[in-house]
């Protein structure tokens, strides 16, 4: 049977006047230049150098050359009618040793960024941290360290009074549970710390850091709009059976709900009996010191995950069903491709009346790109795109709040623990010459924004 979402028209004006579409990018994963013009080190700069940690020992100190090579791609921002630019700053650009002595070549960096993007008449919207703490501040225990909210509070301060009279799109932080997950529990990402001991004190100096920061922004820039994002996956168990049913729960209560909960004032979800161990962490008014009234909230999606009962997973006592087992279509990632995955995502964060707009800050997929005769043809995204926007357009068509779309990513680029492998972009890039080439994907999106 044909999905009804097949016969939708497809246009930009269905979305509606005030509908806002632009592309996210991350300060890790292009800039390059890592120890350029004063830069201090990361923690993805001293983890990408470890051997073993990056697929084929990929590192991101060159990326796509960002740094040297932003006009270019802002250009490009502009020649593919994409009116918002999403880009994070790197906190050791700004703070080469996370505190102290303000590197000023950092500063004037970003301020040529925000002003080409203006001239351009390209909004510039800011994440202040996406996952790459400066490396003297890991030294001292990181996101475990409860000493990060008052470091997060120096930075943000500094930045909010450096780019604030031209920035009026601010989103506080990237993904908690992603970076405190993977950083922090399965030492995966960087740092590489493992362990409940390591998982449990980040997050909630993560939570604390995310509404310090966003009062900050709100003390110092009255009328800028305030946002924060946050990593989702739409979850479905695997059967009918109630240890499936409850370990779906305790799934979705991690990935879904750990971070934005207490942010709402609805405290960090009960479900999760792992989280009793937080309590030694959790001082007296934190509990009120974690909630902010964000102008918006950012959703990423790019799947559903189907979860199973697991006696042996520890902890949670969950597994996911891996999508090559199920026989579904998939990305360069392993990840399904499921369209409706973001429309339950946005019915689910429409439920919470505290949340004022939704904009989904991130969506796409990695395929494997070719290039023919100078050309990139990659249908398949262009698919994916033009589904997960019909699923958009049936969750707005029902009422719910969401106001604006940025595709995952501009240009292909570094991958986390991935490297170069998968391919982002709706723009490739040879990362032998530096050299970009539109795809058919990219002219897809300027055509649909013209």
């Amino acid at each position: 049977m044909k999905s009804d979402i097949q016969d939708i028209p497809f246009n930009k004006q269905l979305f509606g006047e005030d509908f806002i579409w632009g592309v996210s990018t991350a300060a890790v994963q292009i800039e390059g230049a890592h120890d350029a013009d004063g830069k201090g080190a990361s923690i993805w700069d001293v983890f990408t150098a470890k051997k073993g940690k990056i697929l084929n020992g990929h590192h991101h100190r060159t990326a796509t050359d960002f740094y040297n090579r932003y006009q270019t791609d802002i250009d490009l921002i502009k020649q593919l009618n994409i009116p918002n630019f999403r880009f994070s700053i790197s906190w050791s650009r700004i703070l080469p040793g996370g505190t102290g002595v303000i590197n000023q070549a950092g500063i004037d960096y970003y301020n040529r960024i925000i002003n080409y993007c203006l001239e351009l008449g390209i909004q510039p919207w800011l994440t202040l941290y996406h996952w790459d703490l400066p490396h003297e501040l890991e030294l001292q225990g990181g996101w475990t360290n409860r000493a990060v909210v008052n470091w997060f509070i120096e930075y943000v301060t500094i930045c909010a009074n450096a780019f604030g009279d031209r920035v009026k799109h601010w989103m506080v932080m990237n993904e908690p549970s992603v970076f405190t997950g993977a950083g922090y529990f399965l030492g995966i990402h960087a740092p590489g710390k493992k362990g409940m001991k390591n998982f449990l004190p980040a997050i909630h100096h993560a939570a604390l850091c995310m509404a310090a920061g966003a009062k900050i922004l709100r003390k110092i820039l009255p009328e800028a709009e305030i946002g924060t994002t946050f990593s989702c996956s739409y979850i479905e168990p695997y059967s009918d059976k109630p240890k499936d049913v409850a370990a779906a729960t305790r799934v979705d209560a991690l990935l879904n709900r750990l971070f934005i909960e207490p942010i709402l004032g609805l405290g960090y979800p009960t479900e999760l009996t792992v989280l009793k161990g937080m309590d030694k962490y959790i001082l007296p008014g934190d509990v009120d010191n974690l909630k902010f009234d964000f102008d918006f909230i950012g959703i990423q999606n790019y799947t559903r995950e189907i979860v199973q009962h697991s006696f042996f997973t520890p902890y949670i006592h969950a597994t996911l069903v891996k999508a090559e087992k199920r026989k579904v279509s998939i990305t360069t990632m392993g990840w399904e491709v499921y369209p409706a995955s973001i429309y339950h995502i946005l019915k689910k964060y429409n439920q919470y009346p505290q949340i004022k707009k939704i904009y989904l800050t991130e969506s796409g997929a990695a395929f494997k790109d070719e290039v023919t005769d100078n050309k990139v043809d990659d249908p398949k995204r262009v698919e994916y795109l033009r589904q997960y926007l019909q699923q958009v357009l049936r969750a707005k068509n029902e009422g719910f709040k969401v106001d604006g779309y940025f595709i995952w990513t501009l240009t292909d680029n570094f991958e986390w623990a991935e490297g170069y492998h998968p391919r982002f972009g709706i723009i490739y890039v040879d990362f032998e010459t530096q050299q970009r080439i539109v795809k058919s994907s990219g002219q897809w999106y300027a055509e649909l924004l013209r």
